[in-house]
């Protein structure tokens, strides 16, 4: 692979990531979740190939952390339910 096709591979991935932690924003806010921390990881972009970006998930309250693992438990439930 050429420098100019990795280099356009790991926009398209950046992309991804931010079209991802859009999309979790929009999906966790819908259920009234709100992850303040939520983005991509800087570190996980720098350098020269960022071919790897990860999607830092953040830190959140234990409120929050609680209303999560219950939209996820109910999701859970209705995925096995049918």
């Amino acid at each position: 692979m050429t420098i100019k096709e990795r280099r356009r591979t790991a926009e398209s991935r950046v992309r991804a990531a931010e079209d991802v932690v859009a999309r979790l924003k929009d999906g966790f806010s819908g259920v009234g979740i709100t992850l303040p921390s939520l983005r991509i990881d800087p570190v996980s972009c720098a350098g020269s190939d960022p071919m790897s970006p990860l999607v830092d998930l953040g830190r959140c309250n234990l409120d929050t952390a609680l209303r999560l693992s219950v939209v996820l438990e109910k999701q859970g439930q209705a995925g096995h339910d049918g």
